[in-house]
């Protein structure tokens, strides 16, 4: 099993688009590409943590269907715009508003939102949170996990300490 992280997917949101320039003719084909972009990475056994967004605008029936088409066993962080319909999913392994996880031995503060400081922070635990759309600074031992960062695919924690190490190596390089 190989646990995952994404945020800010935003399913049938007609704003994702607007907003945040996603790469997509229009909802269908956005909610579509990030339906094939999610199984492509995630299998049925893997296990996925949403950070929050999960969708909203579309009927109830629309979000159960979108979320029935999503590899993984899914755990929801919920998110200022997960409205009663995200919520009411029955397959949600979990719901809450901040979570304390370890993968590969590393401590993970989880929540929609970045925070500034987060228990364990000095003693090597990392923050991800989604949110911000990639639109804050980098700071260390902090990621957002959101789709607009990372292709409109969830991610494993080695993804993003490798993609942050490269990030570091060729900045120290100029």
């Amino acid at each position: 099993m190989t646990v995952f992280f994404t945020s800010d997917t935003h399913f049938g949101d007609p704003r994702a688009l607007r907003f945040d320039h996603r790469p997509f003719l229009d909802l269908n084909l956005h909610d579509a590409g990030l339906i094939d972009r999610w199984n492509a990475a995630v299998s049925a056994d893997d296990l996925v943590w949403h950070l929050g967004d999960f969708a909203l605008g579309p009927t109830p029936d629309r979000v159960a269907e979108i979320f029935g088409a999503l590899n993984g066993e899914k755990h929801l962080i919920v998110g200022n715009n997960d409205g009663p319909a995200t919520l009411a999913i029955p397959g949600w392994a979990s719901q809450q508003h901040y979570a304390e996880v370890t993968v590969d031995g590393t401590m993970l503060v989880l929540c929609h939102y970045a925070f500034r400081t987060w228990n364990g922070m000095g003693r090597g635990s990392l923050n991800l949170h989604g949110h911000s759309h990639g639109a804050l600074r980098k700071a260390p031992k902090q990621y957002d996990v959101g789709v607009d960062v990372w292709d409109f695919r969830p991610v494993t924690l080695e993804d993003i300490r490798t993609t942050r190490r490269r990030a570091v190596a060729a900045t120290s390089e100029r």
